[in-house]
């Protein structure tokens, strides 16, 4: 091959070769949460938030030890389920990703949360609530929204004090969430001296509760609470009023859903509360522009805890701005020291990973959607 010949072949290896210098750093992001079953709108709400937190960091441009990085999403579908979320944990491990945002719901994140402390990779939930997360021990488990103890003080308080009611039946799904909402809820109750008439269980898969709540008319309650999410909620709301019912139904965060309002349809009422941790998007610094501008990229208003997943993602990303680095080594211990102004709040966190600044808001359906109480 003559000279003349190697100069097109040689011009070429040097383009492809000044292309890839100029490469912006991949930098990967898990996310995990139920992307299919009964809850995924959930999902795939947490899922968008965190996608639109990466997409706006993208195009500001963020340079991690002075190479510019592009944020790519890395979603797993856990199925809200505890033995699914340890495979997935282990997978976006083995994916090389650099954070994680999740899991959406506790019974999936306290397994999953030992996956992510032996990598040694930061995860921050927008959703988990259960306080057993945070008080593992772990050095890499966040979270960016109130527990269950407080959503369980503030539902006795507002059922015992503004209700009037003291005659209150608990039902739960025996999951992690669901049965430590209820478990909070009964001890906030146990300190305002009133024994609940009533404690019952069901599970996560359940349609049918006629059994369950045939026991507890007899007991005559004037308000039932149900720990556990929209999928059960609603049908269980729906069988009290066949069974003629007239208790109050009051309802953690898993059923303060528009989901919860389509499902239920004419068995929804003014009788009909929810606690809900974290501020109502309408007092968020950013609600109102933030719902706009999700609605107007997904085709899809806010379900529940999108603007929470955006936070949790911009805490990963602050806290590797701060540490130069995308190296979840170099990174993990500069979350300690991050704060700023987010969607939700105010975002920082205390010792054992909590928000510092976790509110919880009580809502009553009114008027076909969910209104917060003063």
């Amino acid at each position: 091959m003559t000279r003349r010949a190697l100069m097109p072949a040689l011009a070429g290896v040097l383009i492809v070769g000044s292309a890839s210098a100029l490469a912006d750093t991949v930098v990967k992001i898990g996310f995990a949460g139920p992307l299919t079953g009964p809850i995924s709108h959930v999902g795939k709400d947490e899922q968008f938030g965190a996608q639109l937190a990466l997409e706006d960091a993208n195009a500001k441009g963020v340079v991690l030890g002075g190479q510019k990085v592009k944020f790519e999403l890395m979603p797993e579908d856990d199925q809200a389920d505890p033995r699914t979320a340890t495979t997935v944990a282990q997978r976006l491990v083995d994916a090389g990703v650099k954070g994680v945002i999740g899991h959406v719901t506790s019974g999936a994140a306290i397994p999953a949360s030992r996956i992510y402390e032996q990598a040694g990779i930061p995860a921050i939930t927008p959703s988990s609530t259960s306080p057993k997360l945070t008080r593992q021990g772990y050095k890499t488990t966040y979270r960016v929204i109130a527990n269950d103890m407080q959503q369980g003080s503030a539902m006795a308080k507002f059922a015992t004090g503004v209700l009037k009611a003291q005659r209150i039946a608990v039902i739960d799904d025996r999951t992690a969430y669901g049965q430590g909402l209820a478990d909070a809820l009964v001890d906030s109750l146990k300190q305002l001296g009133i024994k609940p008439v009533g404690r019952e269980f069901t599970n996560d898969k359940a349609t049918d509760f006629a059994a369950i709540l045939t026991k507890l008319k007899a007991a005559k309650p004037d308000a039932i609470f149900y720990g556990g999410m929209d999928a059960q909620g609603a049908p269980l709301l729906k069988q009290t009023k066949q069974l003629g019912m007239s208790a109050r139904f009051l309802g953690g965060d898993g059923v303060c859903t528009a989901e919860m309002i389509k499902i239920a349809g004419t068995a929804m009422s003014s009788e009909v509360y929810c606690t809900q941790a974290g501020i109502p998007m309408d007092k968020m610094p950013s609600g109102k522009a933030f719902n706009e501008r999700f609605a107007k990229r997904f085709n899809t208003p806010v379900q529940l805890y999108a603007p929470y997943s955006y936070d949790a993602t911009n805490a990963l990303i602050e806290a590797m701005k701060l540490a130069n680095s995308a190296d979840p080594a170099k990174y993990l211990p500069q979350l300690q020291k991050v704060g700023f102004k987010g969607v939700t709040g105010h975002i920082a966190f205390d010792a054992n990973g909590d928000s510092r600044e976790g509110g919880v808001a009580l809502y009553q359906f009114n008027a076909g959607k969910w209104e917060a109480r003063p």
